[in-house]
């Protein structure tokens, strides 16, 4: 039940506000003057607050003021006996969600009421999203307790504050992304749009018409007006993945936004501003390619104003565990699958890894594992058979069960069905046994070839 809160130190009115208030459903608690209704507000937590303008203790224009910085979420209706145009217009920059007089009004007080209610129940999902949207992409959600991650956190955090230009670097898979999403939700532009684009997913033409967006009639095929994605993050932060692919033309529109916040639409002829922070990402080298003339110098210079490296997850000694641990619990409550042990195997072949594709590619091989996993217990058997053969090959495991004839058997027949790509008729044929026979212990080792 939606509850309202008046505020009027005539109690006659404050009766007749309150029966009509009640009628339409609504729990009603009141104050006669600005003291007593910062306390009701603290106590009762009320949606919406009607207020007379003239109280005892003080004004309710300035009351508003109070209200919306005690409860964000509060709306509050300001209501009058005398008109006063520059007090409505006061309410109205001070927060109030309207400005009514009394008597004339009172047909339009109920409609009111509603409308304010719906507008305070809005707030409250908004923070709440606002709320989980800032957990998920928090400096919190980076993972690892390595000192080379902790490091680029520490600099992530530091820069976040600024509209400073940043530039991170790092291999695919390193967790770019977010990194910029955590950079974003923790500045001063975390309430304004966060656009992300990537650089390699379009050809030139596609790609400038996306950034800057274009005029009806500047090609085939623009009927209309197009916004870019510059335009659509005014005032936010936009994600330029993959800078290093982007056309060498295309490189002086952005460094033009980057020193004067303006670029010029496809078949226009007049520039537009934007307030944007940008924040780039690349797995290239671009010194290199800066040698090679596919990128701007004076852009990298702008650009790199302030870079980030991320680590390689090789390189982060004790992460991998942690992060396999955190995906397999993400990911037994998607699937509904709980795990309720995990053998020291399967960890000591995920730490023996390259990890060429990093995060991304270790969280790939975990949602596989916990697919094919027919209990709740995590084996080096549930893992792709490239990484099982690797750690077998690699280990020093001289227990009694790593050299029995099944477990070699097992092995063998994974690694011909990893060549084969899951090709059971050549695979049998390679291993010169029959398909029935193949099939059989397939079923009998639990070898799965998702």
């Amino acid at each position: 039940m939606s509850k309202i809160l008046i505020i009027d130190d005539e109690v006659q009115i404050r009766t007749l506000l309150t029966r009509m208030m009640e009628l339409e459903g609504y729990d009603v608690c009141q104050a006669g003057d600005c003291r007593a209704a910062l306390k009701q507000l603290e106590l009762q937590n009320p949606d919406v607050v009607l207020c007379d303008v003239f109280l005892p203790d003080g004004n309710g224009v300035d009351l508003v003021l109070a209200i919306k910085k005690a409860a964000p979420n509060v709306e509050v209706i300001l209501l009058t006996a005398h008109g006063n145009i520059p007090d409505g217009v006061q309410a109205i920059k001070n927060g109030a969600f309207d400005y009514i007089t009394k008597g004339d009004d009172n047909n339009k007080i109920i409609p009111l009421i509603s409308r304010a209610v719906e507008k305070a129940r809005m707030n409250v999902r908004l923070e709440k999203l606002e709320k989980k949207v800032g957990q998920t992409y928090s400096f919190d959600s980076i993972l690892g307790e390595s000192k080379v991650l902790k490091d680029a956190v520490s600099l992530a955090q530091k820069v976040s504050g600024t509209d400073v230009p940043v530039l991170l670097t790092g291999e695919t898979g390193t967790g770019k992304e977010v990194f910029t999403q955590a950079i974003h939700y923790s500045s001063k532009r975390a309430r304004q749009n966060f656009v992300a684009v990537n650089c390699s997913s379009f050809s030139k033409e596609l790609l400038e018409s996306e950034m800057f967006g274009h005029k009806a009639g500047s090609f085939t095929g623009a009927l209309k007006d197009k916004k870019g994605l510059f335009e659509e993050a005014n005032n936010g932060t936009i994600f330029l993945d993959e800078i290093g692919e982007m056309a060498f033309e295309l490189q002086a529109k952005l460094l033009r936004i980057l020193e004067t916040g303006e670029y010029i639409k496809i078949g226009d002829t007049k520039p537009a501003r934007v307030n944007v922070r940008i924040i780039a990402a690349t797995n290239r080298n671009l010194s290199q390619e800066i040698v090679a003339g596919r990128f701007r110098e004076d852009l990298f210079y702008r650009l790199s104003v302030f870079q980030i490296h991320l680590p390689p997850l090789r390189e982060r000694a004790g992460d991998i565990r942690l992060l396999a641990k955190a995906f397999i619990k993400s990911f037994a409550e998607q699937l509904a699958r709980p795990v309720v042990e995990i053998a020291p195997a399967f960890l000591e072949a995920l730490d023996s890894q390259p990890w060429k594709g990093n995060i991304r590619e270790l969280r790939n091989v975990i949602e596989r594992s916990m697919i094919v996993c027919e209990s709740g217990y995590l084996d080096i058997a549930d893992l792709p058979f490239d990484i099982q053969n690797a750690h077998y090959e690699h280990s020093n495991d001289s227990s009694p069960g790593s050299f029995e004839l099944s477990a070699m058997e097992r092995r063998h027949i994974a690694r011909v069905l990893e060549y084969t790509k899951g090709n059971k008729t050549e695979a049998a044929r390679l291993l010169k046994i029959g398909l029935t026979t193949l099939y059989r212990k397939i079923e009998e080792y639990k070898i799965s070839d998702l």
